[in-house]
């Protein structure tokens, strides 16, 4: 019967094959690309880490929330025909959203770091969520600003 002591706890339901993106460059991904971006990053990223299903629902609501934000950023900037800050002020959102994201992956980033493993490249996935879902949110804010 093995010891209790040395059961292992850290890999407790986690794939040990897929191996996790590092947490800062996803910020990188939340500037560049966008609430929508970042969101799906860090949920494929909470995958790979062996996150519970209740806080990958919870980075999906943080997206939803913060894409909201966007929403009433981009209605109430483009009123004012100023369109300066519209850039600037969806990127802030987006990076605020993703550093509540970051906040939920860091226990299990730590995990991984405790087994020693190398992280995966985020250069390939991170570049097509950018273009990809940077033009869509694009897109849906500029849906957004014109029906209202």
């Amino acid at each position: 019967m093995p010891d209790e002591l040395l059961r292992p706890t850290i890999t407790a339901g986690v794939d040990l094959s897929v191996r996790p993106w590092r947490l800062l460059p996803q910020a990188y991904v939340a500037f560049f690309g966008g609430v929508i971006a970042v969101t799906v990053i860090a949920f494929f990223n909470a995958r790979r880490l062996g996150i519970d299903a209740a806080k990958r629902r919870l980075i999906l609501l943080t997206g939803a929330v913060s894409l909201a934000a966007s929403a009433v950023l981009v209605t109430l900037l483009t009123q004012d025909d100023g369109s300066s800050g519209l850039r600037v002020a969806t990127r802030i959102v987006a990076v605020a959203c993703c550093l509540v994201q970051l906040k939920l992956q860091q226990p299990m980033d730590r995990a991984f770091q405790l087994r020693g493993a190398d992280y995966a490249s985020l250069w390939g996935p991170g570049i097509a969520a950018v273009i990809g879902c940077g033009i869509l949110e694009v897109g849906v804010l500029a849906a957004v600003a014109v029906a209202l």
